[in-house]
């Protein structure tokens, strides 16, 4: 189903069904063929059968999903009454916000920490201690409020730059606050679901921190006021605030509270799906910067006068 919706417009109908089947059945195939070579595994033709079978189903579904959600659907009319022409890529982006929740951060929506990784990548480079956020910031160990400080600021112009980049891609007429509640609903929905998993049911809520309740707080102040801003203004200030969580949170050390709680993450099987989460953290306030640079937004202002 979802390769048939992928696929539309540029394949419709019946060549769409018989691609996305195919390409179902060779990829069962592909599996299960591998399985010979992998000792704890067992090949079976009644798994590459019912695949296959699951597979054709579902593509012959598709363009029933297609009509109802993006050819003349609800879905699309929502789309083209409430967004800019040009903010599929945007859209898609926005997405990915709630799913950058994922991995275990020190700090709520502070995402794009990459020093310590490549701190950690320097080191077993060059088989000694390397600590870029430490070079970066010596002195004396950070206090409590201090720590309180950062986060309350990197939870603030997270959620804020998030939102911005949202609320610049919408038209008028959209249901503004609503839509940044949602968004801002699923990305902490997320997070406790992802606490809960990864760490104890106990632990659902470790994010909750007076940081972070502060900076949620401002963030919230800061968006009301900046909900009906002129487009460009909200850009700018979706990059301002995005380069500002990104300067301190790779410029403050780890949190010992969050290194203590770490201790009790056991990747397991969810090995692979950790390092794409965490890799996901990681790149999306630089693929958030890379959209709202691009010059398509002016097309997306000009479209909003209308």
């Amino acid at each position: 189903v979802l390769l048939v919706l992928a696929l539309y417009p540029f394949l419709r109908g019946i060549w769409a069904v018989l691609l996305a089947a195919i390409f179902g059945i060779l990829v069962s195939g592909t599996m299960e063929t591998v399985q010979n070579y992998l000792p704890s595994r067992v090949p079976s033709n009644l798994d590459l059968l019912t695949n296959s079978v699951g597979c054709f189903i579902g593509a012959c579904i598709g363009p029933l999903a297609v009509r109802l959600l993006l050819a003349e659907g609800r879905l699309n009319r929502l789309r083209r009454r409430w967004f800019a022409p040009h903010a599929s890529q945007g859209l898609v982006l926005l997405a990915m916000w709630p799913l950058a929740q994922i991995y275990p951060q020190s700090f709520l929506f502070g995402h794009g920490q990459v020093l310590p990784m490549v701190s950690s990548w320097l080191s077993t480079l060059f088989d000694e201690d390397i600590d870029l956020v430490a070079m970066l910031r010596p002195g004396p160990a950070m206090s409590v409020e201090q720590y309180w400080l950062s986060e309350t600021i990197i939870t603030a112009c997270g959620m804020t730059g998030a939102a911005l980049t949202l609320l610049c891609l919408l038209r008028r007429g959209a249901p503004r606050y609503t839509l940044v509640l949602l968004m801002l609903g699923a990305a902490l929905l997320t997070k406790t679901l992802a606490s809960s998993l990864l760490f104890r049911p106990d632990n659902a809520l470790v994010w909750v921190t007076p940081g972070a309740e502060g900076g949620f707080l401002i963030g919230l102040i800061m968006l009301a006021g900046l909900a009906f801003a002129p487009q460009l203004a909200q850009r700018r200030l979706a990059v301002v605030t995005l380069v500002l969580s990104l300067i301190v949170v790779n410029t403050i050390p780890a949190n010992p509270y969050f290194t203590s709680t770490l201790q009790g993450w056991v990747q397991g099987k969810f090995l692979n799906f950790n390092g794409a989460a965490q890799f996901l953290s990681m790149s999306w306030p630089f693929l958030a910067l890379w959209f709202l640079l691009l010059p398509s937004h002016k097309l997306n202002r000009h479209e909003g006068r209308h």
